[in-house]
């Protein structure tokens, strides 16, 4: 199945029947952050059954413990912040988006990695035109997709890089990090702050998407994204963020 875009004057065919995923499946190994245990998927079990198939029962029929935050790809809106504890869910109605992927090395400064205003400014500037922006940080290895984050302090954006992405117009931010900010910043959260625009004119239709990974597999440039997830009134939701190549009609 393909359908026809317009972005910038230029006609694009995107096929969507080749989807391509840049989320993080869930389960017991899977990728961890902030100090959360592991997530956990047990049998629902009462004193003399227990509900699991090879067990003996007629269905499996699972518990699961998890923190969208903390267990894989999430995506989540201002009420991450905000003392309203906004809903994803009621926030993002919408759900396809023009794209473009970048992937950046975080520079050195000081104990930490960081991406600067002219890591991003180098890669993708207002002229075009795109509300959503995917970061892939590199080096980009698999063991994205099970690392444990907590207490290694990871790259983060600085001020001045996430001031620039809100400038040229992106409500969507995408990135295979934990976090936009720096792991342990007091509560500052300075970033997300500056991406929402909050508390002052806050931009309460725009999403961060944290630990998405993108495999090397997928080149830079332009993609039409979709962006779901589980409808969970909380301020984030485990997402699947799936992209699908755009041809350019000659």
């Amino acid at each position: 199945m393909k359908t026809t875009i317009y972005h910038n004057n230029v006609q694009y065919v995107a096929d969507l029947s080749v989807p391509l995923d840049i989320s993080i499946p869930m389960h017991s190994n899977s990728v961890l952050a902030w100090h959360i245990p592991n997530l956990t998927i047990n049998p629902v079990a009462t004193d003399n059954w227990v509900a699991d198939v090879s067990r003996g029962a007629p269905v499996n029929f699972n518990n699961i413990h998890f923190n969208p935050h903390a267990h894989g790809t999430h995506t989540e809106c201002v009420g991450h912040i905000s003392p309203y504890k906004e809903s994803i869910n009621k926030n993002l109605k919408k759900f396809f988006f023009i794209s473009k992927l970048i992937s950046i090395t975080p520079k050195k400064r000081n104990n930490d990695c960081v991406i600067t205003k002219k890591n991003i400014q180098m890669l993708v500037g207002p002229e075009e035109n795109v509300d959503t922006l995917i970061i892939r940080t590199l080096p980009n290895t698999d063991n994205k997709t099970s690392k444990n984050y907590s207490r290694t302090n990871p790259p983060y954006l600085l001020k001045s890089a996430m001031e620039y992405i809100v400038k040229i117009g992106i409500k969507h931010l995408l990135i295979d990090l934990p976090s936009v900010d720096k792991e342990d910043d007091g509560g500052a959260l300075v970033g997300h702050k500056i991406f929402w625009q909050y508390p002052q004119n806050t931009r309460i239709n725009c999403t961060i998407t944290e630990l998405i990974y993108v495999p090397n597999a997928i080149k830079d440039g332009l993609y039409l994204l979709n962006l779901q997830f589980i409808p969970f009134e909380n301020d984030a939701s485990p997402s699947r963020p799936i992209i699908f190549n755009l041809k350019k009609v000659e």
